[in-house]
């Protein structure tokens, strides 16, 4: 396993994390697409001046689909973003499907597959593993139910989990580690603070709730090597005590992951 962080992609927002002592970060790319592809250059740049590799980059919250199907303009946009994970050696590309109101279940889910196997089809050709990221922002594509459906279907595809999401939908994070373990290609280190069934924060991952050593003890069960990904995530966390608590995750989990495989 791989510990890094999301970061911005300027040189000082890489250069921060490397000081963290980290060596590997994810870039989310959810807006402003044009200008991360058009600084490729300094950004190549200034991975190699940080020693710093790059293991995902994922895009949330965007129209994949649309009352008429697939939303081309959106999805060549994925495409290029899938070009760049080629060309900063990012193993994994993250993706969603949003929900269409004015169209059926059935309808959603059949333009879903017909994203996911075209996009999927687009990674596969640059070596890319696609994932469906299982939070709710833009997306329907979270759990088991829809899992069963597009993991079969697309050939390929992986998931990028984070517990928080299925802590905070009432869900069993442990079983579905457990079930579908041998689909997760990335990983979100997000902290959750549920109380009474009501979100209260997301402190720093190794300060909440989540049983961060049982969730790791069954990606090793299931020979789980790839990033393990640090997301500050809370209004609470930030300055001086948001940079302490990134510190903090980085402390806890760095004794739990090994390179060696079993």
């Amino acid at each position: 396993m791989k510990l890094g962080m999301i970061s911005g992609y300027d040189l000082e927002s890489l250069s921060k994390v490397r000081t963290r002592g980290l060596d590997h970060v994810e870039f989310c790319i959810n807006h402003h697409e044009d200008t991360f592809l058009n600084e490729l250059n300094i950004i190549e740049k200034s991975l190699q001046t940080n020693q710093l590799s790059v293991f995902s980059i994922g895009r949330w919250g965007t129209e994949r689909i649309n009352p008429q199907g697939i939303n081309r303009i959106e999805f060549e946009k994925n495409c290029r973003l899938i070009d760049a994970a080629a060309r900063l050696h990012s193993p994994v590309y993250v993706t969603g499907v949003n929900y269409v109101d004015q169209l059926s279940y059935e309808d959603n889910l059949s333009f879903a597959l017909a994203y996911l196997q075209e996009l999927q089809a687009y990674a596969a050709q640059k070596k890319i593993t696609l994932a469906v990221y299982n939070c709710r922002w833009g997306n329907f594509i979270i759990g088991p139910d829809t899992w069963d459906v597009v993991l079969k279907a697309v050939p390929g595809l992986g998931i990028k989990y984070d517990p928080s999401h299925a802590i905070y939908d009432l869900k069993n994070y442990l079983k579905e580690i457990s079930d579908y373990g041998a689909y997760i290609k990335h990983i979100h280190l997000k902290g959750a603070l549920l109380i009474d069934n009501v979100r209260v924060d997301d402190p720093p991952a190794g300060l909440d709730m989540t049983d961060w050593k049982s969730f790791l003890a069954l990606l090793y069960k299931h020979q789980y090597q790839g990033g393990l990904s640090i997301e500050p995530h809370s209004s609470t966390w930030t300055g001086d005590l948001g940079e302490w608590g990134i510190r903090y995750s980085i402390e806890y989990f760095k004794p739990l992951i090994t390179e060696v495989k079993s």
